[in-house]
């Protein structure tokens, strides 16, 4: 197993910084503003001679009691607890703080060893910036700069230094489902509800959640990633910064996701932002799952209320399974994948050739395409030309002039014939050449001019 190195530091520190150094990715949001992170954030380590799991948390506020702060910190204690090693990330800019003096007095009493690491060292003399942080007697302070790269190799060699190297596991495949939705619908306590503990933050706030966790877990002998999201409101309402990089982050969840659950609230009328949500992930191709949440204590009008209204506005999800839950009471929440695990196998479908090509002609007969004026469209052959969503790619001729109406209806009957429950369906086509469009002119002698013809000579 790989060790977990967990970043720890009050706000501001770098330590989102550090983590996309680490990682080599920009997956942690990184901007001038405290609180930014808050909850755990997993990524596979690349800085190092070794493999390794790297934990980004919120600002560490110990003396917090209530709020978000308390929850930001009750997150960094269990990614304390549950890690190998720990960074302790300081400012070289502020100095030594009193609130560092008290996370140092926490740290001090775990088991796993810990670095000091001065961070925002660039341009100052290493040896006078650590001079005032051996006061935490954590050790020796190593300066760095996670924004220059500065030192970050030297105190991840460090750490790494205690634990051995083991086989990374070479299966990979396994469904990443990304839980999406708009702000306050209960997307974070759907996925506590998943893994049965309190992973992420769940806060009676709209716009708690700001970045997308992955969080990667084991249930019936099966692997899979789940995706906590930011909720996604009107662009129009979108106005800070932070929150704009929020809503990038979740749709570059969707594209990361095999399948995708979309979250709506059983108490509220769906809207059309549920519809524009539902619509980008959509159009990226995503298998889907609708999960109708808050539905304990409604009547039976208000439930075929929604049901109506999910037909009426949704209906173009109609190939995804629908499930009405309680991710607080944690009803039906099980059930979920069951079509999870049914999307995923239908987007990763083979389809053979053969059948596909049947299944094309039996669509066919049943239904010709229309015609185009004095030309009829012909289908002759189809195979598959991709996966995740299943792409079926069409050869015959005049294809371009079959509507987009007809193009519809193959897909459906694809659908229906080989049985694909929860993913979409994507036919293309490919329109054969016509040998005759592009008729080579024939090829004309030169003309040779009446003086340069040799004279004729009288027979005698």
């Amino acid at each position: 197993m790989k060790p977990t190195i967990a970043l720890v530091g009050r706000p501001n520190v770098g330590k989102s910084t550090l983590f996309n150094r680490l990682t080599k990715t920009r997956d942690a949001l990184v901007a001038d503003q405290p609180g930014l992170t808050r909850d755990r954030h997993y990524g596979h380590g690349k800085v190092g001679s070794k493999p390794y799991l790297c934990v980004d948390t919120g600002g560490f506020e110990p003396v917090a009691d209530d709020g978000i702060l308390h929850e930001m910190a009750r997150q960094t204690l269990q990614a304390i607890d549950e890690a190998d090693a720990v960074i302790f990330l300081v400012d070289a800019r502020a100095g030594l703080t009193p609130q560092d003096k008290l996370i140092a007095n926490r740290l001090r009493q775990l088991d796993c060893p810990v670095r000091v690491a001065v961070n925002k060292a660039e341009g100052l003399a290493p040896a006078v910036v650590a001079a005032e942080f051996y006061e935490l007697a954590l050790g020796v302070p190593y300066t760095i700069s996670a924004s220059h790269g500065e030192g970050v190799r030297t105190v991840i060699e460090d750490v790494l230094s205690g634990f051995a190297v083991e086989p990374e596991d070479e299966n990979q495949d396994h469904p990443k489902f990304a839980i999406i939705g708009r702000p306050n619908v209960g997307k974070s306590t759907l996925v506590n509800a998943i893994l049965g503990e309190e992973r992420v933050i769940a806060f009676d706030q709209p716009g708690t959640t700001r970045d997308a966790i992955h969080i990667d877990f084991e249930r019936n002998n099966r692997n899979y990633t789940i995706i906590d999201t930011a909720g996604v409101r009107k662009r129009a309402k979108v106005n800070e910064a932070i929150e704009k990089f929020s809503v990038v982050k979740t749709m570059q969840a969707i594209e990361d996701a095999n399948v995708v659950v979309l979250v709506l609230d059983a108490r509220q009328d769906i809207a059309d932002q549920d519809a524009h949500i539902a619509g980008f992930a959509l159009e990226a191709g995503r298998a889907m799952v609708i999960a109708v949440n808050k539905w304990e204590g409604l009547d039976e009008y208000s439930r075929d209320m929604i049901k109506r209204d999910i037909h009426r506005k949704l209906g173009f999800l109609s190939f995804a399974r629908l499930h009405f839950i309680s991710a607080l009471q944690g009803q039906g929440v099980g059930e979920l994948f069951a079509s999870i695990d049914a999307a995923y196998k239908a987007a990763m479908v083979k389809l053979p050739t053969p059948r596909l090509t049947r299944a094309m002609q039996l669509a066919t007969e049943k239904q010709q395409p229309p015609r185009a004026g004095l030309v009829r469209p012909k289908i002759k052959y189809a195979h598959q030309g991709g996966m995740n969503p299943p792409v079926v790619v069409v050869h015959g001729t005049a294809l371009e002039h079959i509507p987009a109406s007809y193009w519809r209806y193959l897909e459906h009957s694809l659908l229906k014939m080989f049985k694909l429950q929860g993913t979409p369906l994507q036919v293309q086509y490919k329109k054969g050449d016509n040998p005759y469009d592009a008729k080579p002119e024939p090829k004309r002698l030169p003309r040779i001019a009446m003086r340069d013809k040799p004279a004729k000579t009288k027979k005698s």
